[in-house]
């Protein structure tokens, strides 16, 4: 089975520098200087497609623009490329999301896969009007998986749950292919609903021995359901020919983090309510510049200034490749990467590490048979 990539659109904004913010708190102004208009996320996608990558997230909140409408947009500047859409759903209603992904399907067709996020922020929900807690929100979100699963089945729906409420639901077109549902959460109600519904369980970039006790958690409970479920992972990479070189660029971006705007991210994540966030700003402890490296060419860098996924694979490109193998033998067969800034750090990720993962039969490109030329570190330079 070839391994499965996927890059990330920033529609937050996107620099040669970090640009922090996310889960509940908002995007650094530091350093946007690229917006994220429709014509450079546009050229993100098409390079992303053209390297090999299967598709592309788009994150969701109110530190971003909508994923829905530009990813709808920047579909039509592509060709191939699949948006793993995020979206919550508390949003929006069941049969709406249901034919809202019925639709992007026929327009764009097979081209989408949806990221379920809960919402672990209580603060920031309310501002979209959702005034659950937490553990409310994660058994609406199984009751709104139920509901769009059986619609996308093109059976009609009626539901009298403990929070949504259907009658006579149904569409009048199904999505062909049904959209592969990636869902994240560390808690146990977010495990349980993910045993129950999703396709891809998603994790943030922990190191190996906590994916693996995750992993474990989540497959029992899907074989207690009867249910196989796959596991991706979210990560950042800074990949170089040499692991110096790697290291410089993490170390030039660390260098770049203003201390006030450090210390305003970590209060704002402090009051994170979702597990998995306080997992990751349990790993940088702080922020003591010499302890950020948490297991070999694991990086906890990223999470002093961003929410969510704060970890970065660094080093040389055989390094990461290395890394990339540990995370596959413990079961993650996906890979939704990023890196600042998007468009060039893709490139070094698909000209420098994919070629090595092809050489040992690990990928394929995904769009054709062509052979995957060789890595540019080892092709001899004739000039």
């Amino acid at each position: 089975m070839s391994l499965t990539f996927h890059w990330f659109l920033p529609t937050n904004g996107d620099s040669r520098h970090v640009v922090g913010g996310g889960h509940g708190t908002p995007a650094t102004a530091f350093g946007r200087n690229r917006p994220p208009t429709v014509a450079y996320l546009g050229q993100i996608a098409r390079a992303a497609e053209t390297l090999g990558f299967v598709g592309a997230l788009t994150p969701t909140g109110a530190w971003c623009e909508d994923a829905w409408l530009t990813t709808a947009m920047v579909s039509q500047v592509t060709e191939r490329l699949k948006f793993l859409v995020a979206f919550r759903p508390g949003a929006v209603s069941p049969t709406l999301a249901a034919q809202m992904a019925a639709t992007f399907q026929w327009q764009a067709p097979g081209r989408l896969l949806l990221n379920v996020v809960t919402g672990g922020e209580t603060h920031e929900q309310r501002a979209y009007g959702d005034f659950l807690d937490k553990d409310a929100r994660y058994r609406r979100t199984g009751e709104f998986l139920h509901v769009v699963r059986e619609l996308w089945q093109g059976r009609t729906v009626d539901l009298d749950g403990e929070h949504l409420r259907v009658e006579d639901a149904k569409l009048a077109r199904v999505p062909d292919p049904v959209p592969e549902v990636y869902f994240g959460g560390s808690s146990p109600v977010a495990t349980e609903i993910a045993a129950q519904y999703t396709d891809v369980y998603l994790t943030w970039g922990e190191p190996p021995a906590q994916v693996a006790e995750k992993i474990g958690r989540v497959r029992a409970l899907a074989a207690q359901q009867g249910r196989t479920v796959r596991f991706g992972i979210r990560l950042h990479v800074i990949t170089r020919d040499t692991a110096e070189q790697a290291w410089a660029e993490a170390n030039r971006l660390l260098d770049g983090f203003d201390p006030a705007t450090v210390a305003r991210i970590q209060a704002g994540l402090a009051r994170s309510e979702s597990e998995g966030q306080q997992r990751m700003l349990a790993l940088h402890g702080g922020g003591n510049r010499d302890g950020l490296e948490i297991h070999p060419n694991l990086w906890a860098g990223i999470g002093l200034v961003r929410g969510g996924a704060g970890t970065a694979l660094v080093g040389s490109h055989d390094e990461v490749a290395e890394r990339i193998k540990e995370y596959h033998a413990l079961g993650i067969d996906e890979f939704v990467l990023s890196g600042y800034p998007h468009l060039e750090e893709a490139y070094w990720f698909g000209e420098g590490v994919l070629p090595r993962l092809a050489a040992q039969g690990l990928w394929h490109h995904p769009h054709d048979d062509r052979r995957t030329p060789p890595a540019a570190a080892q092709v001899p330079f004739a000039g």
